[in-house]
């Protein structure tokens, strides 16, 4: 089995600086085998905050895969969001864009989906589709394949379409044929877990598409929150864990139980 912990959307400058501690504490105490954060490490893409991500990123001890987000791009230096719009989570988050996590039960591939001409949204293109496909061809077929983006492959109910990945149908129709499992994102602010059946009506292919929630002040009516999942083929179980103001730590809220069949991920 393996642990698999998803943080989403810390924003550090618009974060609780309370919230913090008991986050770590929580994370390290799921016990994860990966820790995937799948972008908008911080509000303005200001030094200050990526400092104070960077600090809260060497807190935690296990593995970290990580992507960035619109957020992590400059927003009003214009020269430096279109020449230059991802240095400073070079510098202070990670060098590597697209990292990659393979283990003996799963391989995890972070795709950078924040474009500067694309302001809020994000794009995924043919060549990272291209690359996602060739690394999941050759994994072995007992792996869990997972693909982590800051966008999301899908919407919870309400959400404006304009807000799902770019390009996102066509990505979704090549990675069935490569048998992706299940997708990782944030970027909306809103829990949420569905299948790409739904969506996409892919034949013979239903992944389990995953968003976590914002762990910062700007929760669109949720608590600060991030998802736990113990993965072991043929299953998936998904925990959210919740901030509870009155007790100063995360608890867990909402727990759901997937099991791959022949045609994909359904509810267990």
């Amino acid at each position: 089995m393996r642990t698999l912990v998803h943080v989403s959307d810390l924003h550090f400058g618009r974060i609780d600086p309370g919230v913090i501690a008991p986050l770590r504490r929580a994370v390290l105490a799921a016990g994860p085998d990966l820790i995937a954060i799948s972008g908008d490490f911080t509000q303005r893409a200001k030094p200050s905050e990526f400092a104070a991500a960077r600090a809260f990123l060497d807190s935690l001890e296990p593995p970290k895969l990580l992507v960035p987000g619109n957020h992590d791009v400059p927003l009003w230096n214009a020269a430096a969001r279109f020449l230059t719009p991802l240095t400073r989570y070079r510098r202070y988050i990670s060098p590597e864009l697209e990292p990659e996590h393979e283990d003996e039960e799963m391989i995890v591939l972070g795709v950078n989906t924040a474009r500067s001409l694309t302001w809020g949204e994000g794009r995924i293109n043919a060549r990272q589709v291209e690359r996602i496909v060739t690394r999941l061809k050759g994994a072995p077929p007992s792996l869990i394949r997972v693909i982590v983006t800051h966008h999301p492959f899908d919407l919870p109910p309400g959400v404006q379409e304009a807000r799902l990945l770019g390009r996102a149908r066509m990505a979704m129709a090549r990675l069935a044929e490569a048998q992706a499992d299940l997708f990782l994102s944030g970027h909306l602010h809103v829990s949420h877990a569905s299948h790409s059946a739904a969506r996409y009506r892919i034949e013979g292919h239903s992944a389990l598409i995953v968003q976590a929630g914002t762990v910062s002040l700007r929760g669109r009516g949720e608590q600060p929150s991030f998802n736990v999942l113990r993965i072991h083929r043929p299953e998936i179980h998904l925990a959210r864990l919740a901030w509870d103001a009155a007790g100063g730590g995360f608890v867990e809220t909402a727990v759901g139980r997937y099991r791959h069949t022949g045609s994909g991920w359904v509810g267990a």
